[in-house]
């Protein structure tokens, strides 16, 4: 079955054919440093991260690239604010931005460039936008002529018409649909200088618009045509429009095949965005208990193309979900396996972990379907869940016990929910042997029919956040979910 992703720019789902054979060039924008993400930036890089694991699970080798915008309008305001250097400003955020892709598992980028370090590749772009005719100098500032670029607006299908011209906009970001010429280059400024974000260029000395950056930073990563190109639909008009006139305005080829967009995060039916405060970052959800596994969780139950309304209700149903398939996993792997039975038999995990795999790739396949995915994965929970129930009739062999326990570990390349839960109730030595010792005595006050002690120690290992489990072969024990 082919792999398949919805372009915004052709407007339909296209099989996915790389470049080179085996290999995938994979952009998407970063923050803009000049703040903690918060959870609705999460989910977008998360989306570019299930992408990423997604394609390596096909087998190929991607070279991802994720910039990192430190020099614009907001960082430079940022900076006059603190009374610091540019640099000093944005070092701590890129620092948190590294915390919160660790913290929800997701794998940091093959390379993480910051615009501050490609200037001269923008410097490069724009001179070859003026020889070709599609940039123009006013005022200590270069603009990107959009009436000589007859492609303009085939990604956003925004209307040209409206811009004429001689209408220019300077501001970095600016409102959908305000059709003018673009800054490329912009002119120093007193504020600037006292922040250190300027350079020496052809046009005197300024520093770069935020749309050039990305230009320079992946095409010096990925080559003038690449695979991939992610983010959030928020960027298809101006930045991402803007990119493609840049990019094949100066070199005259098609910059990216593919066009990929994660939709908005709603907090409570709302857009989450700084401008308006109306924003949850990862920080305050770890503080209010919650765990990044079950935020993993949640951003897979929505399609990446559709709007996801982020609610504490359902933080707690992905936290139970991701409960019940960790400790199916582990009650499958605890569980003793007997010799593989006569080879006659055709264990019946071996049948549930070929069709759930290819269910999961099935979905998957079909512009990163990961709701249906998720079905898959939990059809797998149901089956083996089953099977266990059925150890006096017919005991789990070593065969299939190893084939659904591979099944569990593949499906999880890419979802990573079950890795990170892992991580997540890590304990350390001490309170694993203050546990096994109180277990041993409510073992020992069990034996001796003193049911009120060994409920009395059950309470007390429960109020360290540590679950019992009395199975056949003894007492289990976890952190709890």
């Amino acid at each position: 079955m082919p792999l398949t992703f919805y372009n915004t720019l052709t407007r339909r789902e296209e099989e996915f054919v790389p470049l080179v054979d085996g290999k995938v060039g994979l952009y998407t924008c970063g923050p803009t440093v000049y703040a903690p993400p918060h959870i609705g930036n999460m989910r977008t890089f998360f989306f570019t991260d299930v992408l990423r694991r997604y394609l390596e699970y096909r087998g190929y080798d991607v070279r991802f690239v994720m910039n990192l915008t430190d020099v614009d309008d907001k960082t430079i305001r940022g900076a006059l604010r603190e009374g610091v250097s540019l640099n000093d400003y944005t070092e701590p955020f890129i620092d948190n931005l590294y915390w919160n892709l660790d913290t929800l598992g997701i794998r940091r980028a093959t390379v993480h460039p910051r615009a501050t370090h490609y200037v001269p590749q923008m410097i490069d772009i724009i001179r070859r936008l003026q020889e070709r005719g599609l940039a123009y100098e006013s005022e200590g500032s270069v603009y990107y002529d959009i009436s000589e670029f007859p492609n303009y607006g085939a990604l956003s299908k925004v209307d040209v018409s409206a811009g004429r011209r001689g209408e220019r906009v300077a501001a970095d970001e600016y409102d959908k649909d305000d059709v003018r010429d673009f800054v490329l280059w912009k002119g120093v400024k007193p504020e600037d200088e006292q922040v250190g974000a300027v350079w020496d260029t052809p046009w005197g000395r300024g520093r770069p618009g935020w749309h050039i950056e990305c230009s320079a930073m992946s095409m010096q990563e990925l080559g003038e045509t690449f695979d991939i190109h992610c983010g959030g639909v928020d960027l298809t008009f101006p930045h991402h429009e803007d990119e493609i006139a840049q990019s094949e305005g100066a070199t005259g080829k098609t910059f990216v095949r593919y066009w990929l967009h994660g939709e908005f995060l709603l907090l409570e039916g709302d857009k989450m965005a700084k401008s308006t405060g109306n924003i949850f970052n990862l920080q305050d959800l770890i503080d209010r208990g919650v765990k990044p596994s079950a935020i993993r969780y949640l951003f897979l139950t929505a399609h990446y193309r559709s709007k996801l309304n982020f609610t504490f209700e359902g933080l707690g149903a992905a936290a139970e979900a991701v409960r019940r398939v960790r400790d199916t996993r582990d009650r499958l792997r605890d569980s003793p396996a007997a010799r593989d039975p006569d080879p006659m038999d055709t264990p019946s995990l071996h049948l549930a972990a070929d069709e759930s795999l290819a269910a999961f790739a099935a979905a998957m396949d079909q512009d990163l379907n990961s709701s249906v995915a998720l079905a898959a994965l939990h059809e797998l929970v149901g089956r083996v869940n089953a099977r266990l129930h059925d150890l006096a009739g017919r005991p789990i062999g070593q065969a299939e016990q190893a084939a659904a326990l591979r099944a569990f570990e593949r499906i999880d390349e890419v979802f990573g929910f079950v890795m990170l839960a892992d991580r997540e109730n890590v304990v350390d030595d001490d309170l694993a042997g203050w546990v096994e010792e109180r277990i041993a005595a409510r073992q020992a006050a069990r034996k001796a029919r003193d049911f009120a002690q060994a409920d009395a120690i059950r309470d007390e290992i429960a109020a360290r956040g540590v679950v019992i489990e009395d199975t056949a072969q003894g007492p289990r024990w976890k952190l709890g979910a």
